[in-house]
C-alpha cells in the first residue's frame, strides 16, 4: 500500500512540474470560439449528367429522379419530357438549354460555360438530357470543360430513344432471322454539311437494322443515296415520331415511298428512321398497357 501512494505522489509531483500546455481560459475560448462564429468552408459544387430517357415519364431511372429532387438547379434539353420536367420539385430552379434543328436557345459552348459557372458557384446541378447521355448528346463536350476547372461530376445513363422505340412499336433492333445486329447512327454532324459515308452505310442497311437519329430533315436525300448504293426500292423502312409518349406515331413505308409518307402526315416531332427487314418483323404490343397509370393493389 505504501508503494502505492509512494508512486501516485511521484507521477503526482511530475505533472505539476510540467509547463502547461493548454489553459483553462484557453480551452472554453476554443469550445466557445470567444462570440465568434467559425468561417464555414465554402460548398463544393458538383455536376449530374443525367439521361431522361426517351419520353415517357415512367422510363426514368430511380436513380434520375432522386438526383432531379435533390438538385439545386436543372438544365433540360429540348427532348426532355414535359411529364420529366414535372417532376422537378417547386423549389429547384429550372433553365431550358435546348436545342433543334435551326433553333438553338444557347450554343454549346455557352451551355458547358454555364455548367461551369453554376458549379463554381457550389451549386448541385443537374443537366438533363433526352435518351441517354452516351448517345448523340455532345456529353463530351461538357464534361472536357467541367475536367478543366476541376469540377466533380457523374453520368447517370438513360433509356435511349431507339430501344424506347423498339418496345413502344413493336419493331425489334435485331431478329435472328434478318438481323443479327443493330447501328445507331446520326444524320448531323460537327460540319452541318456532312454526309455519312453513304457506300457503308448502305452495306450496314443491307446486312443489319441501322436507326437514325435526328434525320427527319435528310430523310429524302438520304433514301435516294441509298438506292443509288443498290439498296432496293422495296427495302423496309419505318419512321417514328414522338417515341414512347401517348403521341407516338408509326409510318411504316420502303426507301421510295416513305419521304412522300411522312411527308403527307405532316411528322415534325423528334423522329427515328428504322433502315431494315426488322420493320416486317413488328410485334403487335398494346401501347395502352403502357400508359395505362392504374395501380394494381397488392394481394
Amino acid at each position: 500500500m505504501n508503494t502505492l501512494f509512494n508512486t501516485f505522489g511521484l507521477l503526482f509531483r511530475d505533472a505539476l512540474s510540467q509547463p502547461a500546455r493548454h489553459s483553462t481560459s484557453g480551452f472554453l475560448s476554443g469550445w466557445l470560439g470567444n462570440g465568434k462564429s467559425a468561417p464555414r468552408s465554402k460548398k463544393e459544387g458538383k455536376v449530374y449528367i443525367v439521361g431522361a430517357g426517351p419520353g415517357d415519364v415512367e422510363l426514368l431511372t430511380l436513380k434520375a429522379l432522386r438526383l432531379i429532387k435533390q438538385a439545386d438547379i436543372v438544365l433540360f434539353d429540348a427532348l426532355v419530357g414535359k411529364d420529366v420536367i414535372a417532376e422537378i420539385p417547386r423549389h429547384v430552379k429550372r433553365e431550358y438549354v435546348g436545342k433543334r434543328c435551326g433553333q438553338h436557345s444557347m450554343k454549346q459552348q455557352e451551355i458547358s460555360a454555364k455548367v461551369v459557372e453554376l458549379a463554381k458557384a457550389g451549386h448541385c446541378v443537374v443537366r438533363l438530357k433526352g435518351g441517354d447521355p452516351a448517345l448523340f448528346a455532345r456529353t463530351c463536350e461538357e464534361t472536357m470543360a467541367l475536367t478543366e476547372a476541376n469540377i466533380p461530376f457523374a453520368i447517370v445513363p438513360g433509356i435511349t430513344a431507339a430501344s424506347g422505340m423498339s418496345a413502344y412499336t413493336g419493331i425489334p433492333l435485331t431478329d435472328r432471322r434478318c438481323a443479327q445486329s443493330v447501328s445507331f447512327i446520326t444524320a448531323h454532324f460537327q460540319n452541318p454539311e456532312a454526309w455519312p459515308d453513304m457506300p457503308q452505310l448502305a452495306k450496314n442497311v443491307a446486312s443489319q437494322t441501322v436507326v437514325v437519329y435526328m434525320g427527319l430533315s435528310r430523310l429524302s436525300t438520304l433514301c435516294e443515296e441509298l438506292k443509288k448504293q443498290g439498296i432496293a426500292d422495296d427495302w423496309p423502312v419505318a419512321a417514328v415520331e414522338n417515341a414512347t409518349s401517348p403521341q407516338q406515331r408509326v409510318i411504316e413505308g420502303t426507301l421510295s415511298s416513305i419521304s412522300e409518307q411522312v411527308s403527307h402526315a405532316n411528322v415534325s416531332g423528334p423522329t427515328l428512321l428504322i433502315f431494315g427487314k426488322v420493320v416486317e418483323s413488328r410485334q403487335l404490343v398494346n401501347t395502352s398497357l403502357l400508359h395505362n397509370k392504374q395501380h394494381v393493389s397488392a394481394i
